[in-house]
């Protein structure tokens, strides 16, 4: 993993019975409810105890949130994306998953939203926040390319 300064984890609060305050050395402070987790993922199931879930800490560098070691941790650039999205932002995976969903390379997603290269990969990173009005783009432009229906 990348050790940037909004995907690295520089304070850690648990909030029991199944979030998170996380702040990034970016000064971001996010709260993450991670309750659906267990449920969704069988090998995150171990979160759904409460004395594991209290165990949580951040690795050496920053980038893991871990609760076992070696055994169960989540990155922190998946942890920021789900926070953003849980408060109602737009997370840059959902623009990697756009991209992939339609075979887009970098270039071709930047001119079909009307933004430079190098701000999409501002926005692929994370480094900087995805505005609505460019995910409405992104949306715009999917209904416009799909084949006519009749």
């Amino acid at each position: 993993m990348i050790h940037d300064a909004h995907h690295t984890i520089s304070a850690l609060t648990v909030r029991l019975p199944s979030a998170l305050t996380l702040t990034f050395a970016d000064g971001v402070t996010l709260p993450v409810d991670l309750a659906h987790l267990p449920r969704a993922y069988p090998a995150l199931a171990a979160l759904a105890d409460p004395a594991v879930f209290a165990a949580a800490r951040i690795d050496a560098r920053g980038g893991y949130v871990v609760w076992i070691d070696d055994t169960l941790e989540l990155a922190a650039d998946n942890l920021r994306n789900m926070a953003i999205e849980q408060a109602g932002g737009i997370g840059n995976e959902r623009m990697v998953n756009w991209m992939h969903k339609h075979s887009l390379t970098q270039e071709r997603a930047a001119e079909a939203v009307g933004i430079s290269r190098r701000m999409l990969n501002y926005y692929l990173s994370g480094a900087k926040e995805i505005p609505k009005t460019v995910w409405l783009a992104c949306l715009g432009w999917e209904r416009i390319s799909e084949p006519a229906h009749h």
